[in-house]
């Protein structure tokens, strides 16, 4: 149950808001935010949660869990209104929008470096949000960020006061009482903000359960959802590597007919082999063989069989991946099945909170175990990151690399994995790519010859070879470079380098 724009009044006159400084915002999950204030009384803690049917606002009594990492909202609040002053805070006539304006000092000498801002809190059961904006209206970010409605950085946000009759058939609402046995759980004469508090202590468990199921099936049905689309994409790639058995034919077409092909023809068109081995050859169909007037027919033969040995290797790889990718949807149909049993909302709430790696819930790693591994340089903002040896190619690859990033690596030597991390909406400049590649030369063997050549390519290019050594990748729709040592480019390099 959600407060009612009554109760909303009543919460807002006992705190009595206006002349509090905030001094600190804490998150606990992604629907309930915390204001830490110092004002008239003392210090006290003002709840907001935006959860479905138990949308609230009210002082809480009890203390505030942390959530293992810091959420975003709260960061925003911290870096922006931190030792601010409510100057005030009403609600918007009737309408369940309670705005709070505070003003923050930079410079508590001059106030030319005083800013306003709008806490815009509305507490809808199934549209709640918190909204923060500058004094001209523009949303500087929101708890739940809307882009469709404008409630995200750079929207417009500034809802006038209501005042029409109360909803729902013109129904009059009214301050709730309180069960007995909650009421002997408080001092006499607590106040309404201390019952409200315990109701939603003892009952709020119940009603977050709701949306907490809610967003585990959002969070686990995403991940269903791409494995689907993933496996329906394997299941084409079978479909084409099944029929590589006519590659194998075309290069035996070719062979057994070398003498019909003459200097220059692009096609070869002969009787294809009898598939009923009745041995006159007069089922076999006719088929036309593209060839490469440039080769020799036994090259274009050879060209053939190679796509053919391709082909097969291809379709034992992708009938792995799909038994793999319906292995990994059975987990994650059972995570979630699992995650809706859950009766405690304490323990989903963890849950949620975790990473999934195939279907399994595991504690976000610590910070130690994400520490970049080889060196990292630092040029013009774009960075920089060689893998020293195999094992350090291998974790970057696996934890600190994405598909869009640059690999590159020296052609004919063994040498270091060098990666340009990418830059959203910038194109990797020509004096960047020849650092990279200098690394990538001076930390191979080709360092002795005083440059090489190497390729490049994105890394979501990169095929592992299954059971190869650690590290080892097929690369794909690669591009050729050709790099001459610069001592002077290394020495600069050099100064750039950075620590992780």
């Amino acid at each position: 149950m959600s407060l009612n724009w009554k109760e909303i009044n009543l919460i807002l006159e006992e705190i009595d808001l206006p002349g509090a400084q905030i001094q600190k915002a804490v998150q606990s999950a992604f629907d309930v935010l915390c204001l830490k204030l110092y004002g008239k009384g003392g210090a006290k803690t003002l709840l907001v949660s935006i959860s479905p049917l138990a949308c609230r606002l009210h002082e809480t009594f009890d203390s505030v869990p942390k959530s293992a990492k810091p959420l975003r909202f709260a960061e925003f609040l911290n870096s922006r209104i931190i030792n601010g002053r409510i100057e005030e805070a009403s609600q918007l006539g009737n309408d369940r929008i309670v705005r709070i304006t505070v003003r923050r000092n930079s410079d508590e000498d001059d106030e030319r470096f005083e800013e306003r801002f709008f806490i815009y809190i509305r507490l809808w059961s199934n549209a709640a949000n918190v909204i923060v904006t500058d004094a001209e209206g523009k949303v500087l970010d929101a708890m739940r960020r809307l882009p469709k409605k404008g409630e995200v950085s750079g929207g417009f946000y500034r809802p006038e006061p209501s005042f029409g009759v109360d909803k729902k058939s013109g129904k009059e609402f009214q301050i709730r009482s309180f069960p007995e046995d909650l009421l002997a759980c408080l001092p006499p004469g607590a106040s309404f903000n201390q019952k409200i508090d315990a109701f939603y202590r003892q009952e709020g468990g119940a009603l977050s359960l709701d949306s907490l199921r809610e967003e585990a099936k959002r969070k686990i049905e995403a991940s269903i959802d791409r494995l689907i689309a993933s496996q329906e994409k394997l299941k084409e790639k079978k479909e084409d590597f099944s029929r590589a058995e006519r590659f194998k034919e075309y290069g035996d077409i070719i062979l057994s007919n070398i003498s019909l092909v003459k200097p220059g023809d692009e096609w070869l068109e002969v009787k294809g082999f009898d598939r009923d081995f009745n041995g006159d050859g007069e089922n076999a169909n006719t088929v036309r063989i593209k060839i490469d007037p440039h080769k020799k027919p036994s090259s274009c033969a050879e060209d053939y069989y190679e796509q053919y040995r391709k082909a097969k290797s291809g379709l034992a790889e992708v009938r792995n991946q799909i038994v793999e990718g319906e292995r990994e949807l059975s987990r994650l149909e059972e995570t979630l099945k699992s995650l809706l049993a859950e009766t405690n909302p304490l323990v989903l709430n963890k849950l949620l909170r975790t990473s999934l790696v195939k279907g399994k819930l595991t504690s976000p790693a610590r910070q130690d175990d994400l520490k970049r591994p080889g060196l990292s340089f630092r040029r013009k903002d774009w960075l920089i990151i060689v893998g020293r040896d195999a094992a350090e190619n291998d974790a970057l690859l696996r934890k600190h690399i994405k598909g869009s990033d640059l690999w590159l690596h020296a052609r004919d030597y063994v040498g270091s994995y060098v990666f340009i991390k990418n830059r959203p909406g910038k194109s990797i400049p020509l004096d960047i790519l020849l650092d990279a590649g200098n690394l990538a030369i001076f930390y191979s063997k080709g360092r002795k010859n005083g440059g090489g050549d190497l390729f490049y390519t994105q890394a979501k290019n990169l095929r592992r070879v299954k059971g190869g050594p650690k590290g080892l990748v097929l690369p794909t729709h690669e591009k050729n470079l050709s790099i001459k040592l610069e001592d002077e480019r290394l020495k600069e390099l050099e100064e750039c380098k950075v620590d992780k």
